[in-house]
């Protein structure tokens, strides 16, 4: 499969990305099964590398690891009083030492996982699990597997991104991969909170939350970053939720079809009201369950070939004799 590393959503060609959406596909079916532990990568270590708390994708990562057999080795580096780049190649030495085939790295500065990648450090695969205001590409990804679940082909979906996009890397990983699988994306905010450049991303902008409802197969809330709420991007809380939230109100302008999405975690009231995350449009809680496959396949892929994940006669038997 594609590179050695999973950088940048850009870094996926349009049969990477399908090669990623249909192998997840494939290990959904070890769900249904007893036994849902997979030999594949049975000897092989993965390093949680985090540098920034995200429990949410460490777990799911983590998960993913141990499902396919691999030894999973979690590594909280913050706190580190080191300069960034000293202590990212420290850690990095210290972790090749261990011999990690894998290392999934959050990192609070943008470009921490390319510098990983590409200094020549370790020898293993990297992913990017989240780097600054940067890339989330295999939060991208599970997304995309969402929407291809209800509805089929991305081609042609439109899929309306809404709030505070200059934040966030799960809305730039986003724009590029529903663009390289061919769907039309719009982003959607107050102008504060779009950042500089975004006419030269693959994708539409629009300021008014109501008119882009209406002609929308998926509508995607991005978190308000409380933290930054004083640094006067936009009046107040109530304002914002005002002009950008989804409320019951708002969800009745979607097509019947249409899928609510937020990539985690929420807060409710304010740019979601509890009413549309809990309803029946909202698939925020299978975004969660499908991070899981989707990381699995992305790690299959890096470290295990590239001939299919399990074929759909197989039984698991068969499936550790020829792992073994």
């Amino acid at each position: 499969m594609m590179k050695r590393h999973l950088l940048s959503a850009a870094d996926l060609t349009r049969d990477d990305a399908l090669l990623v959406l249909d192998t997840a596909e494939e290990l959904a079916r070890l769900a249904d099964r007893p036994i849902k532990k997979l030999p594949t990568l049975r000897g092989r270590t993965v390093v949680n590398l985090f540098f920034e708390d995200s429990t949410r994708t460490r777990i799911s990562f983590e998960a993913a690891a141990k499902r396919l057999s691999a030894d999973v080795i979690n590594f909280s580096a913050r706190g580190s009083s080191v300069s960034k780049g000293e202590s990212l190649k420290d850690t990095a030495l210290t972790l090749e030492a261990m011999g990690a085939d894998a290392v999934v790295v959050r990192h609070y500065a943008s470009g921490a996982p390319h510098r990983l990648a590409h200094a020549g450090w370790i020898r293993g695969s990297v992913v990017n699990a989240g780097d600054g205001m940067h890339e989330h590409p295999t939060q991208a990804l599970l997304d995309a597997f969402t929407m291809r679940r209800h509805l089929d082909s991305l081609e042609g979906r439109r899929v309306a991104i809404v709030g505070d996009v200059l934040h966030s890397r799960v809305a730039r990983s986003n724009v590029l991969l529903l663009a390289t699988l061919g769907a039309e994306v719009t982003l959607v905010g107050p102008p504060t909170l779009l950042p500089v450049g975004v006419e030269s991303w693959p994708c539409a902008v629009a300021y008014d939350l109501d008119s882009v409802l209406p002609k929308s197969d998926v509508v995607m809330m991005l978190r308000v970053q409380r933290e930054r709420m004083n640094a006067a991007y936009f009046p107040s809380a109530r304002e914002y939720s005002r002009r950008y939230g989804l409320d019951g109100r708002r969800m009745a302008l979607l097509p019947e079809h249409a899928l609510v999405m937020h990539p985690g975690p929420m807060n409710r009231g304010m740019e979601i009201a509890a009413e549309v995350a809990d309803s029946p449009r909202s698939v925020i809680v299978e975004q969660v369950t499908n991070g899981v496959l989707v990381r699995m396949a992305v790690l299959y892929l890096l470290l295990g070939g590239s001939e299919p994940a399990i074929g759909a006669s197989v039984d698991l038997d068969n499936e550790r004799g020829a792992a073994s």
